[in-house]
């Protein structure tokens, strides 16, 4: 609940919110308000634990202007002590000992900070795995695992004991409270301190600088003799690019393997069968011997995609993350590889229109094997209404294209539309990923559609399909291709949602937020050919719920047409064709 009104507000209001909490702090604090003091600090306590939970920006910000995390401990403490100064009135030797305390746990934190980076660079992690054993690593000893979260600075944070007990304090007439609370502070820092300074003794003379994890996960893949590479070098905001490539990759007949390269996004990435390998430093990866593997797949370009496209001896095929009509499919970035496997003819038609350098020779017609577990026709069930699934892409990278996504424009006019339907319809919204991530705009009317749905009964943060109520899905879970199955009609923009949703041959609409004459925007936008049209006014929204609840839908012809086009045949089905054209390339 606390995270949802969170969300609601934009992000420099948190950062002020929090910020007007620790400001009514101190000015408590020097006129001795001791219960102004409580609540703002409860509040203060209370926003910086939401803030990390929830609001990761608002976070940012404050780090940008120079209000870090760091300098709002350090305002807490000195509020502290202006209070004990200002209702206690202790004597120099009451004073000075408070001032110990909390010296003595920046101090042990910072002391323990720094002979943890000694006992790190013993033991450097060059490398994470996961579904792989390493078998024994010998390595010098770590401190246990939950001290890591106090070293450094964060220490300091123990300190959070005297927001209360210095209201006891004020109230009693005593500082006899807050030097309970901070021998309690000081111990715990002293426990920690000790511990790190032990293991860094017990460690002398082992650890040689040099990772034994990364030569042990040499000696796995020289034992392994992987034949197939899912690579992936993107962070873990575009991790979904991955994880739609995980279940094709793990039906493979052929050894598989997934190469990352970064931490983030490897503690994204779905769970798998498959064994997957992180290697973050490029030095590291490029030193890894790769020779038993035969074709390497990538699902996005990044300019990291060069460490593993040096690599001789195998072909370096271009996947990607669904085909498209929008520009970035077609990159021309596509022709490093050897290969670009598209969906359907849609896709090698686009390439040759576009004329970035992609051969046609190159192109190879796979259609999309993850799309296996979308069910054709008949998705309305009798345990709920009628379903519309809003999925609009994001805005994109280009500060001058009002038009990439529905969101902006149009995107509060569909969700009241929909709230509003007689009869009632179900909505699901799953949203882009990315959306918001670069338009404050595009973020502010994300958090709007949310609230609307929230207002009408719907769950806002959905790990769930089940039921008859409204839904916003956000995370990794449902999945994308679990809200298609749960769909009637579909609403999204020009994006890979709409070609991978025409497997379903259920209606669908686009919009158009340019405001394109139809003969124009269907030229423009093969992937619009099977739909309806919806212009910025949503006018034509009402019409479209009625003809395609009544089942007199007179564009199921043109969907069947397109599937074929944008996903190839049926026969032989994608996972087939996708399964010989690795073993081409393997063998």
């Amino acid at each position: 609940m606390f995270g949802t009104l969170l969300q609601r507000l934009g992000v420099p209001a948190r950062g002020a919110l929090l910020l007007l909490c620790y400001l009514t702090m101190l000015v408590a604090a020097v006129f001795g308000g001791t219960w102004v003091f409580a609540v703002a600090g409860l509040a203060a306590v209370a926003g910086e634990f939401a803030i990390e939970r929830w609001s990761a920006p608002a976070r940012v910000l404050l780090d940008k202007v120079g209000l870090g995390r760091l300098y709002r401990q350090l305002a807490r403490d000195l509020a502290v002590v202006l209070l004990v100064v200002t209702t206690v009135r202790p004597g120099l030797g009451q004073l000075t000992a408070v001032l110990l305390l909390l010296a003595g746990v920046w101090g042990t934190g910072v002391f323990a900070g720094a002979f943890s980076r000694m006992i790190n660079r013993r033991n450097p992690v060059s490398a994470l795995v996961r579904n792989i054993d390493l078998g024994h690593i010998t390595e010098a000893p770590r401190p246990p695992a939950w001290t890591t979260a106090l070293m450094g600075s964060q220490m300091a944070q123990l300190n959070i004991l005297l927001i209360p007990a210095v209201a006891v304090a004020a109230y009693l007439g005593d500082v006899l409270p807050v030097l309970v609370a901070g021998v309690l502070a000081a111990a715990v820092a002293a426990v920690v301190g000790l511990l790190v300074v032990v293991t860094w003794l017990r460690g002398r003379g082992q650890g040689t600088g040099k990772s034994s994890v990364l030569a042990a996960v040499q000696g796995w893949l020289d034992s392994y003799q992987p034949q197939v590479a899912l690579y992936f070098a993107g962070p873990a905001k575009d991790v979904y690019q991955a994880n739609m490539w995980l279940a094709p990759t793990e039906a493979l007949d052929q050894r598989g393997v997934v190469l990352m390269r970064s931490k983030e996004a490897f503690t994204e990435l779905a769970d798998t069968r498959l064994p997957v390998i992180c290697v973050p430093a490029s030095v590291d990866f490029m030193n890894l011997e790769l020779g038993s593997v035969r074709a390497a797949m990538y699902a996005a370009n990044v300019g990291a995609n060069i460490h593993m496209l040096r690599e001789p001896g195998m072909k370096h095929v271009f996947v990607g993350h669904g085909d498209s009509d929008k520009q970035a499919s077609v990159n021309p970035y596509s022709k490093v590889y050897d290969e670009v496997w598209v969906a359907g003819l849609a896709g090698r038609e686009r390439y040759a229109r576009a004329g970035v350098g992609v051969l046609d020779a190159d192109i190879v017609e796979i259609g999309r094997p993850q799309l296996a577990g979308v069910h054709t026709f008949g998705a309305q069930s009798v345990d709920r209404p009628f379903t519309v699934l809003y999925a609009p892409t994001w805005e994109g990278w280009l500060d001058d294209d009002p038009y990439h996504t529905s969101v902006v424009l149009m995107g509060e006019r569909i969700v009241k539309s929909l709230l509003k339907a007689q009869p009632g319809v179900r909505l699901i919204y799953k949203p882009h990923p990315l959306t918001g991530a670069r338009s404050k705009e595009a973020k502010a009317v994300h958090d709007r559609i949310v609230a609307r749905i929230g207002a009408a009964g719907g769950d806002v943060n959905s790990t769930s399909l089940d039921g008859p109520g409204h839904r916003v899905v956000t995370g990794r879970v449902p999945g994308l291709f679990d809200c298609f199955n749960q769909t009637d009609l579909m609403i999204s923009d020009i994006s890979s949602v709409v070609s991978d949703f025409v497997q379903s041959q259920r209606p669908y609409v686009v919009a158009n937020p340019s405001g394109l004459p139809e003969d124009e925007f269907r030229r423009q936008f093969p992937t619009s050919r099977g739909a309806y049209l919806l212009s910025v006014d949503c006018g034509e929204l009402a019409k479209i719920l009625t003809l395609t609840r009544a089942g007199d839908d007179p564009m199921t012809e043109a969907r069947r047409e397109l599937k074929t086009y944008l996903l190839g045949p049926d026969e032989p089905n994608s996972m087939e064709r996708f399964r010989q054209e690795i073993t081409r390339l393997c063998y």
